[in-house]
């Protein structure tokens, strides 16, 4: 890895979450390839499980947009893994469901997701894994859960 870091200055934050997520993302690309999904389908799927969810609302919580949303569906319709149905309650919206071929990748899925995240966890001191992922989930449900209103476009989590 290199240092972004201006020399002598601390550690550049940006940077290091910035590789942290691209080297995470290509390891579970490439464990999730395997089952045949990609990790934003992997999370729309995983959303998709909670049940009676429009695919608009699948797409808000995966910070996905509904042109991106749309193609991840099709995808996992033709794939056997979601349905999508009429809302009773609203003829514009769909609903999400996962078929049993769906539970079936995402039980195999969490399975991949857990090794990965165990293994990268390893190269960290025991007493450190736990301060690291209560930082991560303190950071981004509280500073960070939302873009900033002057930043240009939208988080892309899925």
């Amino acid at each position: 890895m290199t240092s972004c870091s201006p020399a002598g200055g601390p550690p550049d934050l940006m940077f290091l979450l910035s590789w942290a997520s691209h080297a995470l993302q290509a390891e579970h690309a490439a464990g999730l390839a395997e089952l045949g999904i990609s990790p934003r389908a992997h999370y729309v799927l995983a959303q998709a499980r909670a049940g009676n969810l429009t695919q608009r609302e699948i797409g808000e919580r995966c910070g996905v947009d509904k042109t991106t949303m749309v193609v991840t569906l099709d995808q996992l319709e033709q794939a056997g893994l979601a349905q999508r149905r009429p809302s009773p309650t609203d003829r514009r919206a769909r609903l999400v469901a996962v078929t049993p071929e769906g539970e079936r990748v995402l039980e195999r899925a969490r399975e991949v997701v857990r090794g990965i995240q165990d293994e990268v966890l390893a190269s960290l001191p025991e007493q450190d894994r736990e301060a690291l992922l209560r930082a991560l989930a303190t950071l981004v449900g509280g500073r960070l859960a939302t873009t900033a209103a002057h930043a240009p476009g939208g988080r892309a989590a899925c």
